[in-house]
């Protein structure tokens, strides 16, 4: 498909996913592009832009087309000099080898995610985005209406597994120095499409007014649905890729597949509302504080 200011977009998955072909990311973009690429956001909930080769100020320029910027994370540092990037580096130990939103345990999480590419492994090292709007429509009728109702908590603080190294201990004792739990609905309204998808992950722990059993187990049973492989898709990084995808609507997965490689990519993420349920109900912090310092705290 060639949109109106003249870029191509591509499919990649049959449910989530496209190509962005024909736009430098590098360049002044003019507001029509930028709007077309917010469009292609919204339908395909992740994007790709192949060999973009920007540096640390263009990704940042790029992210904040899209709003404000946050901090790179509540908890963990930043590249140096640059707080407003968070370095996702495989030799550090962080591997985030489990399906999740990111940031959800804070009340206001992010809007949407960027993630370029700066060394990627000979094999290995993919990214995995789900689509949770097309998860929420696949259940069957009965669990969606409980689904609806439904609030979890989710929490920075929860059973890792062990640390697989010194560096990977240390970066799970900065995650959880502070430590925050915030209720969101399970079913989020998106606030520009008003699709529901299902807003859960691994930070999302218990369910309100029930035990951690029965919190497992629903929780486990919803989560089935987004990660059904027809709601995935699977980007081969090649270095100086960027990807942008809609974190309201998306969760990801990093599979640790790679052994000893290094990997590096740079995170920064636009900041985002406060979740609303079906009903219109809003989040609510449970413990914590509001993470200004990592977000704009909207109303």
């Amino acid at each position: 498909m060639t949109t109106g200011t003249g870029f191509d977009i591509r499919r990649i998955g049959g449910r989530i996913g496209a190509e962005i072909l024909g736009v430098d990311l590098s360049a002044d973009l003019d507001p029509a592009v930028v709007t077309e690429i917010n469009s292609a956001l919204l339908e395909h909930k992740a994007l790709v832009f192949r060999d973009q080769q920007l540096d640390d100020a263009g990704q940042l320029r790029f992210a904040s087309l899209f709003g404000e910027l946050t901090a790179a994370h509540p908890t963990v540092a930043s590249v140096e000099g640059r707080p407003q990037i968070l370095p996702v580096d495989g030799e550090e130990g962080i591997r985030a080898n489990q399906w999740h939103t990111d940031v959800t345990f804070v009340r206001t999480p992010p809007k949407a995610s960027t993630l370029r590419s700066i060394v990627v492994p000979p094999y290995g090292g993919n990214t995995l985005i789900a689509n949770s709007a097309a998860a929420y429509r696949d259940l069957p009728d009965p669990l969606r209406e409980l689904a609806d109702r439904l609030w979890a908590v989710h929490t920075n603080d929860y059973d890792y597994a062990a640390p697989r190294n010194e560096k990977a201990a240390e970066y799970r004792r900065r995650f959880v120095s502070r430590t925050y739990r915030t209720a969101h609905p399970v079913v989020r309204v998106h606030p520009e499409t008003g699709e529901r998808g299902l807003f859960i992950g691994g930070f999302a722990q218990t369910l309100v007014g029930l035990g951690s059993s029965d919190s497992r187990d629903l929780l486990r049973i919803l989560q089935s649905y987004v990660t059904r492989p027809e709601n995935i898709v699977r980007v081969t990084w090649t270095p100086g890729d960027l990807v942008l995808f809609d974190n309201r609507i998306t969760q990801h997965y990093a599979p640790d597949d790679y052994g000893d490689l290094p990997r590096l990519l740079h995170r920064v993420t636009v900041a985002g509302d406060v979740p609303a349920g079906v009903d219109g109900s809003r989040s609510y912090i449970v413990e914590g504080d509001d993470a200004s310092d990592y977000t704009p705290v909207a109303a």
